[in-house]
């Protein structure tokens, strides 16, 4: 059974705090999904208890196991939905990632960003699962610009030269939801050493977000979609622009770069 018919046929039974809980979910539907306990309880002022026990009484054991199953609701209907030519839709779908990402660039944030980038003495890049994968990514763009940055996709070797950073160093921390616990973790470990920090999140709000001295914003929501080539594709938009507003400020001489990469490599490929 769909969740809101769940909550509809057990309300008359809830408590007047757990009506409370019922009234915030459907009103938000399956954007509860990206919600924490903290969300609801903001907005319904309401205690971790009470959010559980609204759980249970639908039949999930907990507040995680009620978010996915919402998720799975949603993803099941997308399903359904999906035409025939999907190969279109996708398209489509990429296209939005990007001009929805672009629409939250704030120029002075971006330029603040390319001052710490350009300032930095030693650059790291943080991010575990895709947004590690991602940070690979990244330091290979900006090799175009001369910018030799080290992505770190393990946990406890991020902790480990987070522990060792200075003020003069620059760690950038990717994470889409911005609550990623490792990224956090080790973000938090840099920023105590007093390294400067690029979040590039979702979230403005999130903790991740929150260690950030700069933070560029994406605008794709994972939840059981994640590692999305849409997800991925807005944050390597942002590095992307982050890396030629380096260029553009530095007047890089991109060209005489591009020949002496393509020199070291170009005996590699099989005539």
């Amino acid at each position: 059974m769909r969740y809101d018919h769940l909550i509809q046929e057990h309300y008359p039974t809830l408590t007047r705090s757990e009506k409370k809980v019922a009234d915030y979910v459907l009103k938000v539907g399956s954007q509860l999904m990206y919600a924490t306990m903290s969300d609801i309880k903001a907005a319904t002022k309401v205690g971790d208890a009470t959010i559980i026990r609204f759980c249970q009484k639908l039949g999930y054991s907990g507040f995680s196991d009620f978010k996915i199953e919402i998720a799975k609701e949603d993803f099941t209907q997308q399903e359904q939905t999906r035409p025939t030519d999907y190969y279109d839709e996708i398209s489509q779908h990429l296209q939005e990632a990007l001009t929805a990402t672009a629409k939250l660039i704030e120029p002075a944030r971006l330029n603040q960003a390319i001052d710490l980038l350009s300032q930095a003495h030693k650059i790291y890049i943080f991010g575990v699962g895709g947004s590690g994968q991602v940070g690979a990514s990244f330091a290979a763009i900006l090799l175009r610009v001369g910018i030799q940055a080290t992505p770190v996709g393990d946990p406890h070797i991020q902790a480990q030269i987070a522990s060792l950073l200075a003020p003069s160093d620059l760690v950038i921390g990717l994470s889409l939801t911005g609550r990623t616990k490792d990224t956090y973790d080790s973000l938090k470990i840099a920023k105590d050493n007093g390294a400067r920090i690029i979040a590039i999140t979702n979230n403005l709000n999130s903790p991740v977000a929150s260690l950030g001295d700069v933070i560029l914003q994406t605008a794709i929501e994972e939840f059981l979609n994640g590692g999305s080539v849409a997800g991925r594709i807005s944050q390597l938009y942002i590095c992307d622009v982050l890396t030629q507003g380096y260029e553009n400020r530095n007047q890089v001489d991109a060209v005489a770069l591009r020949e002496k990469v393509l020199r070291s490599i170009i005996d590699k490929s099989i005539d």
